[in-house]
């Protein structure tokens, strides 16, 4: 696998989040606050502007690298709303999506496929379901004693003043009942609220949302897709030396698919500007290993056998919520003779990441899962800011890089159909 050598002036960044409510300015001061850091730490020059006017949300890093000036134009893909959208649901609500997501992974074989895999985003998956399920018996233990004591009361004062009766047994079940349902409502509304801490509300509507259609793209999103296709291929179009489309988490297997669309459309397309694909944090498996997700599989294995793109792969297995060094290809069972794409390697986190700082981040889960955008304080190969800033393009930064030995290529899919 390699790239013919290419310098960069100018760069298009493409970036699409995963899963993610929040809005597009997060990633901009991410990248501003971690490239400063980046840039101190590795001895290279990084400056971060807002992009003017009202079109797409992005913004503009100037990098001078290895004595060259580099301007890279940063654009993000949004789909926020479709996420806030898909959690919007009520409590009851959450609760179908928890036994009908689960049905649907465990009833097609996925779960057991996914659990030859690494073993974190499995966790996180089942993470939420544990948590819901036990807040849902804490919500029904707390209004059962809470109306047990009033029954209990009322009970002794009844007793007390009329005797035994019809009235005795009527009013104790009202006022066990009554206390029952309002009690187990504002538990369950109290621990919805802390959500922001536990997350299990929020990784249960990123898992429904991923099973929702058995891995094919629902109607919003695939409208979205189609306008994003149109963005990217209107760039390249357009001067630059490099496009680069970067896909995060949830983000990876929508890129797959548009990068798949485009290249279908423009089969000759001219070797300039190159296209880059670098996918970060994937969690292709959660949707490729689904039964109707014979589309995904086929913009993969597609993807896979082209001579016009440089796909690199980055996860870590410190990242929990990642299927760290797991080919998205190979695991889904869709290589083929021809497969070329991707690299897949590691970013080491315990070994680019201080010791104090490793022992700092190495419980938050979260955090880690975003660390490819993130700066290393003892940075090896892997560096985000040069990527995107810097004045190679991925193939020729990439050109004599290995895959990572210990990397999971086998096919684990049960289902590998590439057509309906």
């Amino acid at each position: 696998m390699s790239a013919a050598p290419m310098q960069v002036r100018r760069r298009k960044v493409f970036y699409i989040p995963g899963y993610d409510p929040f809005p597009a300015r997060r990633y901009r001061e991410l990248y501003r606050t971690e490239g400063a850091k980046q840039a101190e730490i590795s001895g290279y020059g990084l400056h971060v502007e807002a992009a003017a006017g009202d079109g797409p949300y992005g913004w503009h890093a100037s990098g001078l690298i290895d004595d060259t000036r580099v301007t890279a134009d940063f654009e993000v893909l949004l789909w926020s709303d479709i996420v806030r959208g898909s959690m919007s649901n009520s409590i009851p609500a959450t609760y179908w999506q928890l036994i009908r997501t689960s049905w649907i992974y465990i009833a097609s074989g996925t779960l057991r496929r996914l659990a030859v895999l690494p073993k974190g985003p499995l966790a996180a998956a089942l993470y939420p379901i544990g948590v819901l399920i036990l807040q849902l018996f804490a919500a029904l233990l707390i209004a059962h004693l809470v109306g047990w004591v009033f029954g209990t009361l009322f009970t002794g004062v009844v007793l007390w003043a009329f005797g035994d009766g019809a009235l005795l047994r009527w009013g104790a079940s009202v006022l066990y009942w009554a206390p029952f349902f309002v009690i187990a409502v504002l538990v369950l509304r109290w621990f919805k609220s802390q959500d922001r801490r536990i997350y299990a509300y929020y990784l249960m509507h990123d898992f429904a949302f991923s099973a929702g259609h058995n891995g094919a793209s629902p109607p919003a999103l695939q409208t979205r897709m189609d306008a994003f296709r149109a963005q990217i291929a209107a760039s390249l179009r357009a001067d630059y030396d490099e496009i680069l489309v970067v896909g995060h988490s949830s983000g990876a297997h929508l890129a797959v698919s548009i990068l798949a669309d485009i290249l279908r459309e423009t089969p000759d397309r001219p070797a300039r500007p190159a296209l880059s694909f670098l996918t970060l944090g994937h969690v292709v498996p959660m949707v490729s290993f689904l039964p109707d997700a014979w589309q995904l599989r086929a913009d993969l294995q597609f993807l896979s056998e082209r001579d016009d793109i440089v796909w690199v792969d980055v996860t870590a297995q410190g990242d929990g919520c990642a299927f760290a060094l797991c080919d998205p290809v190979g695991v889904s069972g869709v290589a083929t003779r021809d497969k070329q794409w991707p690299l897949v390697f590691s970013a080491q986190f315990s070994r680019t990441l201080s010791d104090a700082r490793w022992k700092e981040l190495r419980r938050k889960y979260f955090r880690l899962h975003f660390q490819y955008l993130c700066a290393f304080d003892r940075p090896l190969d892997y560096d985000y800011f040069q990527i995107t800033a810097g004045p190679l393009t991925l193939g020729t930064r990439y050109a004599n890089r290995a895959p990572s030995p210990s990397r999971i290529d086998v096919a684990v899919s049960k289902y590998t159909s590439v057509a309906p």
